[in-house]
């Protein structure tokens, strides 16, 4: 998962074309096929806001990073949907959908946006299944829209992930199981449904191994790319990376404790 910028601001730098020629070549020698390469929008677009100037900014800056990721020549854009702040949360939900259409309007590029589920901390949106849904089915061009789950905001959230089958099960009854383009794998240091979102590192949160392992060999994931957002950790005076032992950890379905 990559960002095409700061992800807490809109400055923006003018994507070289070598670069990317370089990255796809890398993505190649590595197995990755381009849409497995995710881009995740930055974190300060807020479709729902109230506030007119922010709503305005969201639009077109979603606009501005949809032509980014195109230039790039990836497929795959996360998106946080926003929060409604003083908004009842069902107008919020028809300012996210509006936001979409707009954006979505002259948009010719084949690059789908992925609506993230989310934790419910403050008064964000797309927190259920049935916002997500209501989201999803307000976009008109319906090939422009998908979902990117998130391990530790469903747990937060309040929704059961304890068995990644009877999850997909429920999904079902809301969404087709096919908008399910992209999946965060993450650890939460928050108890069920605490509506927070803290990361945690892959078997050291509440949600645990055994359940994330669950998601990462659950036969209907497995074409779909898993996405690791844990934590830095510190090891010999140094903050870590912890990616390396906790794909080895789900590659072997057995927890090892690295940070000893």
């Amino acid at each position: 998962m990559i960002y095409t910028g700061p992800p807490q601001n809109s400055i923006r730098k003018k994507i070289d074309s070598q670069n990317v020629i370089e990255a796809h070549a890398l993505l190649k020698m590595n197995n990755i096929i381009s849409e497995n390469c995710i881009v995740h929008a930055p974190y300060i677009i807020n479709l729902a806001s109230p506030r007119e100037e922010v709503y305005k900014l969201a639009v077109d800056f979603l606009k501005l990073e949809i032509s980014r990721v195109k230039e790039l020549g990836l497929k795959y854009l996360v998106l946080h949907p926003g929060s409604c702040l003083t908004l009842p949360r069902d107008e919020g939900t028809k300012k996210i959908i509006d936001g979409l259409n707009k954006v979505f309007e002259n948009d010719n590029s084949n690059v789908v946006v992925l609506i993230e589920t989310m934790s419910g901390k403050g008064s964000e949106l797309g927190i259920s299944l049935a916002e997500i849904k209501s989201i999803v089915e307000g976009v008109e061009k319906k090939n422009k829209i998908g979902i990117c789950l998130d391990t530790c905001h469903l747990w937060d959230s309040g929704q059961d992930i304890s068995d990644p089958d009877l999850f997909l099960k429920e999904f079902k009854k809301y969404l087709d199981i096919d908008l399910i383009k992209a999946i965060h794998l993450n650890d939460s240091k928050n108890v069920f449904g605490a509506r927070k979102d803290r990361h945690d590192n892959i078997g050291y949160g509440n949600i645990g191994f055994e359940i994330l392992s669950k998601w990462v060999h659950c036969q209907e994931f497995w074409n779909i790319p898993i996405i690791l957002e844990t934590p830095y950790f510190w090891f010999e005076n140094k903050w870590k990376p912890p990616y390396k032992e906790e794909i080895s950890m789900l590659k072997n379905n057995s927890f090892k404790d690295f940070k000893k």
